[in-house]
């Protein structure tokens, strides 16, 4: 007996829907490589046309997503991150309290416009700084920090892939579609309960001073070179102190040479002037950032730079010093490094020993890590050089900080855009994204590198999964089912049942893979029940953004699991309290601002 087509349809979704729920859930294959195996299987079964599976690709989230991408890498490659989470860290003073007070709000502010687990890497090591400088323990301070920059993805509909893709879902629908500002109530309520939630319950939160290494994780931190102040840079005749604040935290002053002599009467407030060496220790992106500011040059690279030889660009790479190197004991001055290898010696780093203030007096030891300036072609022999252990990449990327404020100009700019809908948001965020790359806020090449291709990806491949839930009617015939159970029900406690089966799901899967999943379900039971889809659809998509109940469902608490020493059941027993909170207070708010409900909840 042959199976009518759409009962055929059904049952071959049901089964494409419990194999890729089986992949999601079980991690077996990336979450990329699932959604592009669910978008082939409802091609080949005949559930959707090709038009209609590759419609993710060019649809309104993916778009957006990949431009915040962009956005988020130029914020980071002009500073304007760094500088705002050193500011943050700062504001935090010496108290556990106040840290959490200052840090919560302002971290979910930058997460409100950039990716959340950006923010997260970018504020784990502050913190960590923070933390071990003001003798607090780092747990009680990190897994505040992530819930933060995960509440911050409700103050913007872009910020988290599940809101764009519950705002497509509304589009298809034929609701009115949100704006970027439209679910911004409901954030700031979320960052103030949070927040509140963060300050009286931290008792809760355990007292484990991190990982023992967390030193170590900061550790190359700290590279020691000179620079030298360029004649005629823009430098010149400046008090130390502005290029002291230009730099931020990640510099630090070690000695101030003039005329070839150490000079220790000199202050913040004396002037730079031309051929002044200063002996610093500066992180690998400021050290990078440092050679190509026009004003300022590596002191080594300045002297022997132009002897040499050799095809290629001139670029930074690191080499390791190994065991039995017979470079051991031997100053740098001695090895005369450009004229044997053709290279210069740019800075050191060295685990936890003292070293001589000039880095040309500075005897090498097993395991240093030498920052190098040469040709490519000459590098092939220094690898093969039994002197050393490795030659890598220089780490370091350089900052682009003259650009910031340009940078900040076409943020703001791309969000009142947006915002006003003077363009529609896919195209004001594609264009501010198109802007930071002409305007080389970010080269094309950070750019790409900035694109999460799997979260583009999966993004892509959800969207059909949505559309087919409907088509196949799988979305009607979920809501009947639940409409008979909740049929009688206050539209509050509805909303808290959708809230509440999202976040269980999310602690599973990705929260744009279950706002895809469960956000045609919304739907479906609010046009049974005769009521608007937007609080139904907001609510699914928050429960799949900001609970807090296992370290795997956000993966900014991957990124703290280890640096915090935290286990499983921290997150539970903190997360749980703050989960139902912020289901009541998204419930209240989503029927408050759609459905004219009381601004007090009620049962009624």
């Amino acid at each position: 007996m042959e199976l009518p087509p759409h009962l055929f349809q059904q049952a071959s979704f049901g089964l494409i829907l419990v194999g890729g729920l089986y992949l999601f859930i079980s991690e077996k294959l990336r979450v990329d490589i699932t959604a592009m195996l669910i978008l082939l299987a409802l091609v080949l079964t005949g559930v959707l046309d090709s038009k209609q599976a590759l419609s993710g690709f060019a649809s309104e989230p993916a778009i957006i997503v990949a431009a915040v991408f962009v956005i988020s890498g130029a914020l980071a490659a002009t500073g304007i991150s760094e500088r705002l989470g050193t500011w943050v860290s700062r504001a935090g003073g010496r108290g556990e309290a106040r840290t959490i007070a200052v840090v919560m709000p302002l971290v979910a502010l930058l997460a409100a416009f950039t990716h959340h687990v950006m923010v997260t890497a970018m504020m784990l090591p502050l913190l960590l700084r923070h933390a071990r400088d003001r003798q607090l323990p780092a747990s009680r301070l990190l897994m505040p920090m992530s819930l933060a920059a995960s509440l911050g993805t409700t103050l913007t509909l872009v910020s988290a892939p599940a809101f764009l893709l519950a705002n497509d879902l509304l589009q298809r629908a034929g609701a009115e579609s949100l704006g970027i500002f439209s679910i911004t109530p409901i954030g700031i309520a979320l960052v103030v309960v949070g927040t509140l939630y963060m300050l009286v319950a931290r008792w809760l939160l355990p007292r484990r001073s991190g990982e023992r290494n967390d030193e170590d994780y900061l550790r190359l931190d700290r590279y020691r070179t000179e620079l030298l102040i360029v004649k005629d840079g823009r430098w010149c005749t400046r008090p130390m102190s502005e290029l002291q604040k230009a730099l931020g935290q990640r510099f630090r002053m070690l000695g101030w040479l003039r005329d070839g002599r150490r000079r220790d009467d000199l202050t913040a407030a004396s002037p730079l002037l031309a051929g002044d060496i200063l002996l610093v220790e500066a992180a690998a992106d400021e050290l990078l950032s440092l050679h190509e500011d026009a004003g300022l040059d590596l002191n080594a690279i300045a002297r022997f730079g132009d002897q040499l030889e050799g095809e290629g660009d001139p670029q930074l790479v690191q080499a390791v010093v190994a065991p039995g190197s017979e470079f051991i004991g031997r100053s740098i001055r001695e090895l005369d490094f450009s004229r044997q290898f053709h290279a210069v010696i740019a800075g050191l780093w060295r685990r936890g020993a003292d070293m001589a203030d000039r880095l040309s007096d500075a005897r090498l030891r097993e395991g240093d890590l030498l920052v190098l300036w040469g040709r490519p072609s000459r590098f092939a022999e220094l690898a093969a050089h039994h002197g050393f252990l490795m030659l890598v990449p220089f780490a370091g990327e350089a900052k682009r900080r003259l650009r910031a404020p340009l940078a900040l100009t076409i943020l703001g700019l791309t969000i009142l855009a947006a915002a006003t809908e003077w363009l529609p948001a896919p195209l004001a965020f594609l264009l501010g994204a198109v802007a930071m790359v002409v305007t080389r806020c970010v080269d094309i090449e950070q750019a790409y590198r900035g694109i999460d291709v799997r979260i583009f990806v999966m993004i892509a491949g959800v969207i059909p999964l949505g559309i087919a839930m409907e088509q196949t009617g799988t979305a009607d015939l979920l809501a009947q089912g639940l409409s008979h159970l909740v049929a009688q029900w206050p539209p509050l406690l509805i909303l808290l049942v959708m809230f509440s089966v999202a976040a269980l799901l999310t602690q599973v899967m990705s929260d744009a893979a279950t706002t895809a999943l469960l956000g045609p379900v919304a739907i479906a039971l609010a046009q049974l029940l005769d009521l608007p889809p937007t609080p139904f659809v907001v609510c699914t998509a928050l429960g799949a953004v900001v609970a807090f109940l296992t370290p795997i469902g956000h993966h900014g608490n991957l990124l703290i699991l280890g640096p915090g020493q935290y286990r499983f059941g921290d997150f539970l027993r903190i997360g749980l309290p703050l989960t139902v909170a912020i289901a009541l207070v998204s419930a209240w708010m989503a029927r408050w601002l759609w459905l004219d409900g009381p601004l007090w909840p009620t049962l009624q």
